[in-house]
């Protein structure tokens, strides 16, 4: 593991930045752009935690952004350099246990009959909030992965943790006894 004894570096004031195989690569680059996405979602989901969420959601985003770190070594490192330094990767289990989640849930949720607006409880919209940069992040690995490879689950991996992230917002909510707020078609 990198042993941090500097902060700054001055080797990015040119406007690049090195991958971790040690390439130098534009800091707008799209590489650099998605996972500086996943860093803004796992930002976000640190301003959750902030916001006092029920104990076994706090405990699922805990998780989460350690897998996240390993979504940002999946997509720093290029893959032909991933077998020479060995780094931790999104795999299948992730997604696995992203959908075991939204199960448990299910079992206590009722089914949704209408859209719902973000909102409810202060930890429940930052969920919400948290699902949108989800969602970004995943367009731009699309995005990358039409361009060169990446991870072969990092795409399902942000899939299911929207989805994920979204059925929490709505767990919160039901845990807090805060209603969901519904679309209005109407107005």
């Amino acid at each position: 593991m990198p042993r941090i004894t500097k902060v700054y570096t001055r080797t990015g004031d040119k406007g690049t930045t090195g991958l971790g195989g040690g390439q130098r690569v534009s800091k707008d680059s799209l590489r650099i752009e998605t996972y500086g996405t996943v860093d803004e979602l796992n930002s976000v989901l640190g301003m959750v935690l902030t916001a006092s969420p029920a104990a076994e959601i706090a405990d699922w985003i805990r998780a989460i952004q350690n897998e996240l770190f390993h979504l940002g070594s999946d997509l720093c490192i290029l893959e032909e350099d991933k077998q020479k330094f060995r780094i931790p990767q999104i795999e299948e289990r992730h997604v696995f246990q992203l959908e075991k989640l939204m199960d448990c849930c299910a079992e206590e949720l009722k089914p949704l009959e209408e859209f719902i607006l973000p909102g409810g409880s202060n930890a429940a919209a930052h969920l919400h909030l948290a699902r949108t940069v989800c969602r970004r992040a995943e367009r731009l690995a699309v995005a990358l992965s039409k361009e060169e490879p990446i991870g072969p689950m990092v795409v399902a991996y942000l899939n299911r943790l929207s989805d994920a992230l979204f059925v929490f917002a709505r767990m919160e909510n039901h845990l807090k006894g805060v209603s969901d707020i519904f679309w209005d078609k109407s107005l």
